[in-house]
Order: C-alpha cells, then sequence, then structure tokens
C-alpha cells in the first residue's frame, strides 16, 4: 500500500486542508500479512501483464471523532493494514469539530467532505468517480456524518458505516454540557455548528438527517445500505438504539444493527471498521 498526505485549497473551506490517503499499489504483489515484496524484473513484468491498465480503485472515505483529525485512524488503528489486498482507496479528512455539517458559524464541511474531496480526489488520483464505488463510514461524530451523508445525499454513496453514534440529535439523557464546554474558550462547538447546545431542538427541523431521509424515499430515492454498530457499554448507546428503532420503523432500508461488548474506544472501531470492511465484499 502506499501512504499519501495530500496538501490543496479547499473553495468549501477557504482555506489549505490537509488529507491521507491509503492507495493500492502496483506492481507489488501483496502478501496477506499486508506486506508487500518487490519481485525479480521478469516476475515484475508478469505481474503488470496481469493487471488492467489504468484502475480506477474503489473510495471509502474514513471520518474521524470530535476529539481527532486526519491522523487518527492511521496512528490509532490497523487500517492500513485491514485495506492490505483490497482493491481500495482509503481517504481520510479532517473536519475539525464541525459534526460533518455546512456549520451556521464556520465553514461548509458537509459540502467539502460529500462534494469537493470526491472531485479533487478523483481528478487527482486513481479513484472511481461512480458512486456505485463510494463508500463513507466514520467513529462517534464521524458516524453521525456517515449518517447524515447517507441519508441526505443518497445518490453518492453505496453504503454507509455508523461506528459508536445515532443520530446525536435524538438522544434519551438530553445532557450535552461536557460538549458545550470549551477550555481554550470562544464559541463552544455545538453553537458553532448548529446555533444551540440544545440539539432537542433541532429534531425535525432541516438540521435532522431522518427528515431528509423521509423527504428522499419519498421522492423515490434508492438509499445506500447502512452498517451500525454500538458498544454495549458507550455512552451513545441510547441514541444508536433510537436511531435503530427509526430504521427499522422504515423495513424499505437496507440496514445493519449489532451491539456487541465494548465502549467509546479504539479497540472497538479497530475491530468493527475491519468487520465493516468484510461486509463491504469488495473484491
Amino acid at each position: 500500500m502506499a501512504l499519501l498526505e495530500v496538501n490543496f485549497l479547499s473553495r468549501c473551506l477557504g482555506t489549505q486542508t490537509t488529507v491521507n490517503v491509503i492507495l493500492p499499489q502496483r506492481p507489488l504483489e501483496i502478501g496477506a500479512d499486508g506486506t508487500g515484496e518487490l519481485k525479480d524484473e521478469k516476475s515484475t513484468e508478469r505481474i503488470k501483464e496481469r493487471q488492467p491498465q489504468n484502475v480506477k480503485y474503489p473510495a471509502l472515505y474514513l471520518l474521524h471523532g470530535s476529539s481527532d483529525d486526519e491522523s487518527a485512524w492511521l496512528r490509532k488503528s490497523n487500517i492500513e493494514r485491514h485495506v492490505a489486498g483490497l482493491n481500495l482507496a482509503v481517504i481520510m479528512p479532517n473536519a475539525q469539530l464541525s459534526y460533518y455539517e455546512n456549520m451556521l458559524h464556520g465553514a461548509r464541511y458537509y459540502d467539502f467532505v460529500t462534494k469537493e474531496l470526491p472531485e479533487v480526489m478523483e481528478a487527482l488520483l486513481p479513484i472511481s468517480s461512480d458512486a456505485s464505488d463510494r463508500y463513507v463510514c466514520g467513529l462517534s461524530m464521524g458516524g453521525m456524518g456517515a449518517l447524515s451523508m447517507g441519508l441526505r445525499s443518497p445518490e453518492r454513496y453505496a453504503a454507509c458505516g455508523i461506528l459508536s453514534s445515532g443520530n446525536l440529535l435524538y438522544r434519551e439523557i438530553q445532557n450535552y454540557t461536557a460538549q458545550a464546554l470549551r477550555p481554550s474558550g470562544g464559541a463552544a462547538p455545538l453553537t458553532a455548528v448548529y446555533g444551540t447546545n440544545d440539539l432537542k431542538t433541532l429534531q425535525e427541523t432541516d438540521w435532522d438527517p431522518f427528515v431528509s431521509g423521509v423527504e428522499n424515499m419519498a421522492a423515490g430515492k434508492k438509499l445506500p445500505r447502512f452498517f451500525h454498530v454500538c458498544g454495549t457499554e458507550d455512552f451513545l448507546l441510547d441514541s444508536a438504539r433510537l436511531t435503530r428503532n427509526w430504521f427499522l420503523s422504515h423495513p424499505g432500508i437496507r440496514y445493519t444493527y449489532m451491539e456487541a461488548p465494548g465502549s467509546h474506544n479504539w479497540d472497538f472501531w479497530d475491530k468493527w471498521i475491519k468487520e465493516y470492511l468484510t461486509w463491504l465484499n469488495i473484491k
């Protein structure tokens, strides 16, 4: 696998941004353990002959949580090993504390991740522009982002993965005090994104991805497949279960839900991103 750090000027964000990319590397023969060994010259030529030219890889847009950045999946999980041998590019953007929204007081991160970023990556790298080859997955805040993208922009993704999250506007315990506090001062993250710390007031408004999901289904749009998992000791389990209930009340959606022992941590996410990749069944 090749690891790239791509820096470019984003028109949506109005500033330079950094994206990490894992890209299949050819003409290496990739071992099952994720290592690549260059063969002798004749062997390398045979590999080139066997492989199609101008390959366009499917892409997984892998989203970080609220305390991380574009380096988190690389630093804290085995994602590079998990995708070794797969014909899959992994794209990891930085979305700050945006909740992957077009912030009320901030940048347009939703438009950046769903529209601009794929355009840039597909222009620069051998990545397919076909929506059937485009996937998204995220943890915690990134799980909320993946959920929103699948329901709001279903034509852009084939599948969405939600790890340790749900629709965060819906929780049995409405206590976001910890998220509302910001030791460095300035606007609290939720206020900067939504204009309020009381997310319950945003239910059934334009901020609510469930509203978009219903509208898109009514318009006859086909939603992507959803993979959803949460740990039984996770503090967001209530939101995950309320989100599950919404999906189950709309039986036409292709939706897989699981709960498993675990908390809100990288041991859980590293295990379940691997399960998500298996579930995608990428050849």
